[in-house]
């Protein structure tokens, strides 16, 4: 694909309310390749960026399920570390502190790991790009992404876990601070906001991609922003279901699947759609 990533995304999240079993505002982070970007840049692409060719056996294949472990367990460890922080000092991180944690979480993973894995950090973004034919990404890769995905923020869940004991315990997950429709309507357009910003800067030659990691961030932090309190701003399956598993919490989690899963379909589909060399585009042009 051009590999997309993100997450993302995600981002994000933490809670924000006073409960420490209300909504947790978070990232989610998915993200692109970022391969056009790097493709006019200095950063050598490795020679096996072609996702067809790589088998789901082979080595630069592990290589990039090591890239998305690892860079969704650093997105999730900062922004639920923020979120701990904030519901264990008074709320002095505050719910704009938290969203910035989520988004700078994002963007640095994004630059960081971006040219290896594509940096998608959200299995809604992995399954998004499996779909359309924006992101190229085969379906043979999907299973592996989503597993690491998901083991990646399960562990930064435990860690912080053991890190913050006792009174300073909190759950980390996301909840409905409203109705489960209200919180199901608001994880698919946050969702589909943040894919169809991310097929736009990161997987469209057209763009400026090296800014990509930036406008990700950014509406990381501005879906944080509008949904956090009353979602909890998931944006990512990944980002759910690692403190469900955890803390072996799962109500509302189905909000947080579907929600963002049908939402990144939904976003990269459009973006699809409306870009200039779309086939159906072209069709409509002949009434004008």
């Amino acid at each position: 694909m051009s590999e997309i990533s993100m997450s993302n995304t995600n981002n994000t999240n933490g809670s924000y309310s006073n409960r420490t079993n209300s909504s947790v505002p978070s990232a989610i982070v998915p993200i692109n390749d970022l391969n056009s970007s790097v493709n006019n840049s200095d950063h050598p692409v490795p020679p096996t960026t072609n996702k067809e060719s790589i088998s789901c056996f082979s080595i630069p294949f592990f290589q990039k399920l090591i890239a998305e472990g690892i860079g969704t367990f650093f997105m999730i460890f900062a922004g639920c570390a923020a979120v701990n922080v904030n519901l264990n000092n008074d709320k002095v991180v505050t719910l704009p502190g938290i969203a910035l944690t989520w988004g700078l979480a994002v963007m640095v993973m994004i630059y960081a790991l971006g040219y290896i894995s594509g940096a998608h950090f959200n299995p809604a973004v992995t399954i998004a790009f499996a779909t359309c034919g924006c992101g190229k990404f085969p379906w043979k890769q999907v299973p592996g992404y989503v597993l690491a995905q998901v083991a990646g923020s399960t562990l930064a869940i435990g860690t912080l876990r053991l890190l913050f004991q006792g009174n300073q315990d909190h759950f980390l997950g996301t909840l409905p601070n409203g109705s489960n429709m209200q919180s199901l309507v608001l994880e698919f357009i946050t969702t589909f906001y943040l894919m169809f910003v991310i097929c736009s800067v990161a997987t469209d030659s057209r763009a400026v991609g090296e800014l990509a990691g930036l406008a990700i961030g950014s509406t990381v932090i501005v879906n944080i922003l509008c949904s956090g309190p009353i979602s909890g701003a998931s944006l990512n399956p990944a980002r759910s279901l690692g403190p469900a598993l955890v803390f072996n919490r799962y109500e509302g989690l189905w909000i947080y699947i579907i929600g963002p899963i049908c939402g990144a379909i939904a976003g990269s589909w459009t973006y699809s759609f409306i870009k200039n060399d779309c086939t159906i585009r072209k069709l409509g042009s002949k009434f004008y």
